[in-house]
């Protein structure tokens, strides 16, 4: 495998209070990687300084040997990574098609984007079933899908997903679960996944991170972190 994502030794600050302090952390070609952590914790801002929505004052962020930090977060779009931000953020009076289409604004391959459209609409069958309603109008689960599948319309090499159980029905928890284990299986995208929900994202992922006030403190694989008396603890509220 070769490191499509290397961050390294990142400091970043909130109004000169640390958020991320000397942060480093990797994802293989292939890979779905977890940060884990309680509110606070650092995690959204990893995400954000990959993105280029808020700026590092040390370390460098490499995206497939390259380095990026510094990068317009639109033409990140075009080198291949894609972000699915907290809270959804739906285009409400947008049908769920123009949603998705919305994905793909920065290509041109016509033929390409309808065969991206099928694989999504086949892998969110909701979203075949609500195709010409109205975004607004779909449960949170349903808009969470939806927006997952509007960041597969760009065709990312590396998807970047934040708190995707955030506020939604246990029942659809699982399906984003198993859709986010079937994207980076069958699609061969490489996953970032920011997620509170610790049981869940150790249990779909292949390696790991646990941050704390801004630090990594523990990291390995994921299997062998759900098994760590420390990660319960701390992370899985004490329960095997």
């Amino acid at each position: 495998m070769s490191t499509i994502l290397d961050f390294r030794d990142v400091e970043l600050y909130y109004d000169h209070v640390y958020a991320l302090k000397g942060v480093s952390l990797h994802v293989e070609e292939g890979e779905t990687v977890a940060l884990i952590g309680a509110n606070g914790a650092g995690k959204s801002s990893i995400l954000r300084a990959i993105t280029g929505l808020a700026k590092i004052e040390r370390g460098e962020i490499h995206y497939r040997g390259s380095r990026i930090d510094g990068t317009k977060p639109s033409e990140l779009v075009r080198y291949g990574i894609a972000m699915v931000p907290e809270g959804r953020r739906v285009f409400p009076y947008m049908s769920v098609k123009d949603n998705l289409l919305m994905g793909a604004l920065t290509r041109t391959d016509k033929k390409e984007i309808a065969a991206t459209l099928e694989m999504v609409l086949g892998r969110f069958p909701r979203l075949k079933e609500r195709y010409g309603q109205a975004a607004g109008t779909l449960s949170g689960g349903e808009q969470q899908m939806m927006v997952i599948g509007r960041a597969l319309m760009s065709k990312p090499r590396l998807l970047l997903l934040d708190e995707p159980s955030l506020g939604i029905a246990p029942k659809l928890v699982q399906d984003i679960a198993r859709s986010i284990v079937a994207i980076n299986r069958d699609e061969k995208v490489s996953v970032l996944l920011v997620e509170q929900n610790s049981r869940m994202a150790l249990r779909i992922s292949h390696r790991a991170y646990a941050l704390a006030t801004g630090s990594v403190v523990l990291s390995g694989p994921s299997a062998e972190l759900r098994d760590d008396d420390r990660v319960r603890a701390a992370y899985l509220g004490g329960e095997v």
